[in-house]
């Protein structure tokens, strides 16, 4: 059954069936199944590591989807130069030991061409390290905390995120629109969090406004009510949180119980989801939160391929598509564009080679116009500000790209 097809194709052609052809296909078949690399038709193999299950499961998932559609829409352009992207998906339950273990499977058994994926620092970094060893590039999806490209020299580590992204816009919107005389911040106990808040911090206290409270909290915490006493008896006018969308559920739906008065309550990670609207209802208007994307909002002039990607995302899963998930097209988008440079210019996807293809990309997202620099970051990486306005976000900040006006009171 298998060689049928090539006795068919030789005999078109007025030759006759025979052992030659037998063995013409035999042959075909087996490099067909040689691993990545080892054959002009054989499969390209790229690896995914995501929180698929445990505590980061929710934007693991979303990140993977992303990836995902990503490497089905180039198959479904025909692969690259003919070869199909083979994704192999490994999940690292929200445990760093287990990120580890997973990648040395992808790099040593799988023998993949490249690494894609990850959310939080803690789980990206050990992965970046190991990536290293073997010379095999890895895009990160998410990923934030400075050290892992800061004074280090990994010329395999790539992100399609940047703190700086965050923080600058961030600051911009407090300073330029909120104006509060006085904030709180509070932030998780995780790398990436821990120096998010410092730096705000550091940029407001630099700009004349009080930071009266600076506090962290672990995880998964299932009560604010100390520290929203805190709020309340400081009088802040401005709430500042970089938790993740479990917390923002939880503290959001407190500030409304205890009727705390806020001028703005921003929470960068979390508010900016459809699935976060839902679950709070009512009382997640007025709300501020953060996005590099979202149905609607995109980098201009990329409007058709924004409407491109949310329609077919919708159409493959069955629900819209979010920040995070973009998160993972755009990594995926970027590994698949140097791995196509580096076979198109009669490469044969060596680590170095797709590195520096990835060093030489000039990409164009509905997220962000993508060009690394020397160290793997992103050069034109920046976030908006939105506002939940009638149960839809609604960009107001930077003037650029609002798309709405700021409503006032908040929370």
């Amino acid at each position: 059954m298998i060689l049928e097809p090539f006795r068919r194709i030789h005999a078109g052609r007025g030759g006759a069936s025979g052992p030659w052809p037998t063995f013409l296909a035999l042959l075909l078949c087996l490099v067909s199944h040689l691993p990545a690399g080892e054959g002009q038709c054989a499969a390209i193999r790229i690896g995914e590591i995501n929180p698929l299950t445990g505590k980061l499961a929710r934007h693991g998932i979303e990140i993977h989807e992303g990836i995902l559609f990503a490497v089905e829409e180039m198959n479904a352009k025909g692969g690259i130069l003919g070869r199909r992207i083979e994704l192999i998906s490994r999940d690292d339950q929200s445990l760093p030991e287990v990120a580890i273990n997973q990648a040395e499977d992808l790099l040593y058994r799988s023998r993949v061409s490249g690494l894609v994926g990850g959310y939080v620092d803690s789980l990206v970094g050990p992965v970046s390290e190991l990536a290293a060893r073997y010379r095999v590039p890895y895009v990160a999806s998410a990923s934030l905390q400075r050290s892992l490209t800061l004074g280090r020299d990994n010329p395999f580590f790539f992100r399609v995120a940047h703190l700086d992204g965050i923080v600058e816009p961030l600051c911009g919107f407090i300073q330029q629109v909120v104006r509060p005389a006085s904030v709180a911040i509070l932030y998780t106990a995780t790398p990436g969090s821990t120096e998010f808040g410092q730096e705000v911090e550091a940029r407001l206290t630099q700009a004349g406004i009080h930071v009266k409270i600076f506090e962290k909290f672990r995880p998964g915490q299932p009560d604010f009510s100390a520290f929203l006493l805190k709020v309340r008896a400081a009088r802040v006018e401005a709430l500042v949180c970089g938790g993740f969308f479990p917390d923002h559920l939880i503290l959001a739906r407190q500030i409304r119980e205890q009727n705390i008065a806020l001028k703005a309550y921003v929470g960068p990670w979390g508010v900016a989801y459809p699935s976060f609207i839902q679950e709070m209802g009512a009382a997640a208007e007025l709300l501020f939160g953060m996005c590099a994307w979202h149905n609607g909002i995109t980098l201009p002039g990329t409007e058709e391929a924004s409407r491109y990607f949310a329609q077919g995302f919708q159409r493959r899963f069955g629900k819209p598509a979010n920040t995070t998930t973009m998160h993972g097209y755009t990594s995926a988008r970027a590994l698949l564009a140097a791995v196509e440079q580096d076979l198109t210019a009669g490469g044969n996807l060596k680590g170095e080679d797709v590195s520096r293809r990835l060093r030489e990309l000039d990409l164009p997202t509905p997220m962000e116009r993508l060009v690394f620099d020397e160290k793997g970051d992103p050069r034109h990486y920046r976030q908006v500000v939105v506002q939940v306005q009638g149960g839809r976000l609604v960009a107001v900040y930077p003037g650029d790209r609002a798309v709405g006006s700021v409503q006032w009171p908040g929370p």
